[in-house]
């Protein structure tokens, strides 16, 4: 197994954007908020500022943790990129009998999902951090700072109108994400 002596990837911080690092925590600020992200996990791993750039790095490193060290530089990017411009998922709501109504519950931080294939009870999808839904017409749309809680959220909404014991290809009610994208673009 070849051992890379220094491994070294680097990333650009723009104008308007602060970013902290504290050992092996980094925080970044920027006009649309804060993204927190503790990466103690990754042993051997060394997080540093210089000039305008984060620079992520590790000596000695197998394929194991050169991989790793460009997952942390792309975290710290999708972090860049969400405090810049932020996270936006779009699911379309589908249903071919019963009019499906889908209710956000901000006190709750929950998203009820009411009269689904004619239940009584409602069907609840949990939202995940810092993230704002809204529900316009047969579209939910999920936007956030935070690329992972924005997904979960969006992923906890689809898999709550998950049917079993139907033929998919014939059922297709439900609430499924069908466009991801950068929200400032």
């Amino acid at each position: 197994m070849a051992r890379i002596i220094h491994v070294e990837e680097r990333v650009q911080i723009p104008e308007g954007v602060r970013v902290q690092v504290d050992s092996s925590r980094v925080r970044v600020e920027g006009p649309r908020g804060v993204v927190e992200r503790d990466f103690s996990h990754a042993r051997g791993i060394l997080i540093s500022l210089r000039d305008s750039e984060v620079v992520v790095e590790a000596y000695m490193a197998d394929r194991r943790v050169k991989a790793l060290v460009g997952t942390i530089a792309s975290h710290i990017r999708n972090m860049i990129t969400g405090v810049t411009k932020g996270y936006r998922y779009r699911l379309k709501i589908v249903y071919s009998h019963f009019p499906v109504t889908v209710v956000y519950d901000k006190q709750n931080k929950v998203v009820r999902i009411k009269n689904f294939i004619g239940e009584k009870a409602d069907r609840v999808a949990r939202v995940y951090g810092n993230v704002d839904v809204r529900v316009e017409g047969s579209d939910v749309i999920v936007e956030g700072v935070d690329i992972e809680e924005v997904g979960l959220t969006a992923a906890s909404i689809e898999r709550a109108t998950r049917v079993k014991d139907r033929d998919r290809r014939v059922f297709v009610d439900g609430i499924y994400i069908y466009s991801r994208e950068v929200a400032g673009e």
